[in-house]
């Protein structure tokens, strides 16, 4: 046997900036060591000089481009505790819809990354064009496209501008069709089937072992969803089901996305149908009670949860973020051991890892 110490990344696209070291026999990969902190920025210390509302542009940027609202929202649920604040009705149903939008337009962005990954760049074209629709609607409803800063202490920025109704639904109808052209397009292609099915398999056990979330999790069988298993905003109002996969391979974790993006479409229709009139946000002091709280919410790649030390300033005393793709970045060596090299790439992208997110 001849090990080979081989460096892959940090490069766009495939590893971002990320950089893996790997052990390598041949084509053979022996072990794979993720080389992290190339965006770090030291969010939670930059935390801690800054007052609770100004750090809602900096927190959002943590996973900005896919997930700017389910990864502020843990945030806010933390501090509103601690106030012992309420957030109107209305404000929920809003805070909800972004969340949902948001979500759909992460899981897009994950498919065209996975296709990038097998070479199908025809895939890649299709999803992030339809993401387009629903940054629009993000922008109508936000002001914003990418990162949002919507959700604030209290509730909402803005209430819905006059059409968002009308103009979503629309846009989601469109969606759902388009769903069957990617499953005609990717998941029932054979050459995709034959680069993800049964490679990377992550079983049940090992999944929670390891402590992974969010769809990773899910594709793995494992049937867990904090909007579930502990609701947050108005989420136990709304029927929507769990997607699970069967095999826990990199197959799964894209078909279980796509599946989530179905129940998103499904909870904006009754959000938007069932959203109550009311104001769209209470006032909130500058000032946190002193404090401690633990929260956390099912962000596009999975629990996203947040610790808190209030010590009855404007700021925070310590802040603590235990954001999904870290947790889920550690399923990587374990799926990358004594696999072909080949399959590499296609086993990170399935875990839809975003570089930011893990260093924060």
């Amino acid at each position: 046997m001849s090990i080979m110490k081989l460096s892959m990344g940090p490069q766009h696209p495939i590893t971002g900036h990320f950089r893996f070291i790997l052990d390598v026999d041949g084509d053979l990969v022996l072990k794979l060591e993720p080389d992290i902190g190339y965006t770090h920025r030291g969010i939670e210390k930059l935390a801690e000089k800054r007052t609770y509302l100004q750090n809602l542009p900096l927190i959002e940027r943590v996973n900005s481009y896919c997930d700017s609202v389910g990864t502020m929202l843990g945030y806010l649920e933390a501090i509103e505790e601690l106030m012992g604040l309420e957030v109107p009705e209305r404000a929920k149903y809003l805070r909800v819809i972004a969340a949902e939008l948001n979500r759909i337009a992460s899981h897009l962005y994950a498919a065209c990354l996975f296709s990038v990954a097998t070479g199908l760049e025809t895939m890649l074209m299709w999803p992030i064009n339809d993401r387009e629709l629903i940054l629009d609607l993000l922008e109508k409803l936000t002001g914003q496209r990418i990162t949002y800063t919507y959700p604030t202490i209290g509730g909402v920025r803005f209430d819905m501008s006059e059409g968002f109704k009308e103009e979503a639904l629309k846009r989601l109808d469109y969606l759902e069709k388009r769903t069957e052209d990617y499953y005609k397009m990717l998941l029932w292609n054979h050459t995709f089937q034959i680069r993800a099915k049964n490679v990377g398999i992550l079983k049940p056990s090992d999944a929670i072992r390891l402590g992974i979330v969010g769809p990773n999790l899910r594709a793995s069988g494992v049937k867990a969803d904090v909007r579930k298993d502990e609701p947050y905003e108005v989420y136990d109002r709304f029927d929507f089901s769990i997607p699970t996969g069967k095999n826990g391979d990199s197959y799964d974790r894209l078909e279980v996305r796509f599946k989530e993006v179905e129940q998103s479409i499904n909870i904006l229709r009754q959000a938007i149908k069932d959203i109550p009139k009311g104001p769209i946000k209470k006032w909130a002091p500058p000032i946190v009670p002193k404090g401690e709280v633990y929260t956390r919410v099912e962000a596009a790649r999975g629990e996203f949860g947040y610790y808190i030390v209030a010590d009855g300033t404007m700021k925070p005393y310590r802040l603590k973020m235990s954001p999904p793709s870290f947790r889920n970045l550690i399923a990587l060596p374990y799926l990358c051991r004594n696999v072909p090299l080949a399959d590499v790439p296609v086993i990170y992208i399935s875990l839809d890892l975003i570089p930011m997110d893990v260093d924060r």
